[in-house]
């Protein structure tokens, strides 16, 4: 345990066991060029814009059959046949899954365009600060 405790210290400060500079100072360096690129700062935006009202919208969405269920009587109700709001309401959350998938996975396509626009950027030396 006092050895990985070690490692992981010795990660953390970008040294090896040795005590010498490792590849990660380098990765390092090359990570905040790119971080200070107009094209990662638009990445992270565009990136923010979407995720936030989605997980907003999923744990809303998710959290609210318990507590519908738990605490009042809106879903007790016949929806077909013997099956009532609740079974409907958690039936509709898997769909309401994949759709997001979806939507992130498309999203994510559109933002690698970004990423690689960001490394070009990096590699030109053209930053905000």
């Amino acid at each position: 345990m006092e050895s990985d405790e070690r490692s992981n210290s010795s990660e953390r400060e970008g040294t090896g066991r040795s005590g010498t500079t490792g590849a990660s100072v380098g990765r390092g360096k090359e990570w905040d060029r790119v971080a200070r690129t107009p094209a990662f700062e638009d990445l992270m935006r565009r990136k923010k814009a979407f995720l936030v009202p989605a997980v907003i919208f999923f744990l809303v969405f998710y959290m609210s059959l318990p507590v519908l269920a738990g605490f009042t009587t809106v879903l007790d109700g016949p929806a077909v046949g013997e099956m009532t709001w609740a079974y409907v309401f958690a039936f509709v959350q898997f769909p309401m899954v994949w759709i997001l998938c979806h939507l992130y996975r498309n999203r994510a396509n559109k933002w690698d365009g970004l990423v690689d626009k960001a490394r070009q950027e990096a590699s030109e030396g053209r930053t905000t600060t």
